[in-house]
């Protein structure tokens, strides 16, 4: 399609590339786009991240904290809970000490709006310096559990069903006294029983202070890497660390975030590890209890130059609605979005970072949480991106990519008082529907500063449907996590796969998310779940959540109940 200089002049003033106004959907008949509001003050939400000082020293510092979206209490509706930095005497006890009763937060929805800070009633403050989190019920008691990253320091906390947690840590043999960072609950060997993979940054050194400007302090090439860990989980509440006969422990690394995903199709879950300053890792899934990492010969250990990138914030995700999961990474400069191409039947990913136009867009920021979410509720999925100064606290501006249907994405237009005319140090970023509405919210860590809930607020007339899915599992893990769900409304075919973490340190709603456009029903649903039974579903109204359990039987076909 060959575009006039008027139309091409149009495109630039609205922030839309010329690559996106060649394909069948112009942008201009997307929906408008709903605008993700600051709802922070109201929310009763009162988060303020610490590092342990007032003023950055370390690399410790600077890696920020996660936060997760789960329902704790088990009454429909999503907790937040938020990590958090502290004091550390001889860790970040230089110049000026702040933080010294700092603690993690877990927020209860109160289903108005608004949320009460029940930590300390529940017991999950933290220990030590806090930096991420994933949840999932590793004992299938049918209560979400915590498991907490922090330096020299990670802690399990069960749920004991009755709104408090008991810290299982030693009795459950999770112990990991290193700089853990990304960690995700998956069941690798698909015993209907979560495992736990922890990512493990590198081996800081408090007192290292080689010769840095006196703005500055040693970066991650400064520091050994550290090697990765797999625990088995044995079904009696305890787990078994693996790592070195799974192959996970084969080479060190410096990992940043982490996901799974079944990137080959093979109904076997696999671990993408985003390293800082050194190639990434892919493992995939040998089907016996062991990994290959294949990041190389899958093109996504290195950036689009053959670079070893500041990688950050990984996501596995089917951005084009093509039935395979892409790869997008958040990192310090251009990013990089892995489209799944394949050969055949056999998966090769693709690097489209610049094709794409996020290359374009996004160069010019330092990326740290991000999401790929339907935020506007039309079937295809976009990119929330977090940003912040990386060695330095200068803020930024976030960024929200609309996905254009062809293969690219282009800046999403935003009103003078979102979020995104704003600027902030990001760090985490989860996102889940907390008020049921149908359209994902946000919330974001910032560094040494409050935290920020973000409701996504559709314009008025605007509203798209949507389908929400619960999941309980009987002979699969009670989270339904490795299920892969595909959703077939009138021409519009979609697929997720619900997994625990995934991005920057952080864990988005549990539930899989389907934005409909204009289709008022789902025709078909179907769910492999991880146990191999198939689930299909059909006729079904869009606009509710659906709360589905997997048939204890294995057959063709299974009945769900709303809720």
């Amino acid at each position: 399609m060959k575009l006039t200089r008027r139309q091409l002049l149009a495109g630039a003033a609205a922030g839309i590339p010329a690559w996106a106004l060649r394909g069948t959907t112009r942008a201009a008949d997307l929906p408008p786009a709903p605008q993700f509001l600051d709802v922070t003050a109201p929310s009763g939400i009162r988060f303020r991240h610490s590092f342990g000082e007032k003023h950055l020293s370390s690399i410790l510092e600077g890696t920020g904290s996660g936060c997760a979206w789960l329902d704790y209490n088990n009454d429909g509706l999503l907790d937040l809970y938020v990590v958090n930095g502290r004091f550390v005497e001889g860790v970040t006890n230089h110049s000026a000490p702040d933080g010294l009763s700092a603690s993690n937060h877990l927020y209860r929805n109160n289903g108005d709006g608004t949320f009460t800070d029940v930590t300390r009633a529940a017991g999950v403050g933290g220990v030590g310096f806090g930096i991420g989190v994933t949840v999932g019920d590793f004992d299938n008691d049918g209560w979400p559990d915590i498991f907490v990253t922090g330096y020299r320091h990670s802690v399990l906390y069960h749920n004991n069903g009755d709104g408090t947690f008991t810290d299982v840590t030693g009795d459950a043999g999770v112990f990991n006294p290193h700089y853990a960072t990304g960690a995700a609950f998956l069941d690798y060997d698909r015993d209907g029983r979560l495992d736990l993979f922890i990512g493990n940054y590198l081996r800081f050194v408090p007192n290292y202070r080689h010769y840095y400007p006196g703005d500055n302090y040693p970066g991650p090439l400064d520091y050994d890497p550290e090697f990765n860990r797999l625990l088995h989980n044995n079904g009696n509440g305890t787990f078994t660390d693996v790592s070195r006969e799974s192959g996970i422990a084969r080479t060190p690394g410096r990992a940043m975030g982490v996901t799974v995903g079944d990137y080959d199709n093979d109904g076997w879950p696999d671990i993408f590890v985003a390293n800082d300053t050194m190639p990434s890792f892919l493992y995939h899934n040998n089907h016996n209890g062991t990994f290959s990492n294949v990041a190389v010969e899958q093109n996504v250990a290195y950036g689009q130059n053959g670079e070893a990138t500041t990688a950050m914030g990984p996501i596995f995700s089917d951005m084009h609605n093509q039935g395979w999961l892409d790869l997008f990474v958040s990192d310090a400069s251009f990013h990089r979005y892995y489209q799944n191409a394949r050969s055949g039947q056999r998966p090769y990913f693709i690097d489209r970072t610049n094709e794409s136009g996020i290359g374009r867009i996004c160069g010019q920021y330092v990326a740290w949480g991000d999401g790929v979410l339907d935020y506007d509720n039309d079937g295809w999925k976009d990119i929330f991106i977090g940003d912040g100064g990386l060695a330095w606290q200068i803020p930024m501006k976030s960024l929200l990519l609309r996905n254009d249907r062809q293969g690219g994405f282009h800046l999403a237009p935003s009103a003078p008082d979102s979020f995104f005319a704003s600027r902030r140090v990001c760090r985490g970023a989860c996102f889940g529907d907390y008020d049921n509405d149908g359209y994902v919210d946000a919330f974001l860590t910032t560094l040494g500063e409050p935290g920020i809930l973000l409701h996504n607020t559709p314009p008025a007339g605007a509203r798209a449907h949507w389908l929400t899915i619960k999941l309980e599992g009987t002979r699969s893990n009670r989270d339904g996590y490795g299920t892969r769900l595909e959703a077939v409304a009138g021409s519009l075919r979609q697929m997720v796969e619900a997994i625990s973490e995934s991005g920057y340190l952080s864990q988005s709603d549990p539930r899989p998310h389907f934005g409909l456009g204009d289709h008022a029903q789902v025709d078909e649903l179907t769910l492999r779940w991880p146990s191999g039974t198939v689930q299909v579903l059909k006729n079904i109204a869009a606009n509710q959540i659906l709360h589905i359990t997997e048939p204890a039987e294995a057959p063709a076909k299974g009945l769900a109940s709303s809720r």
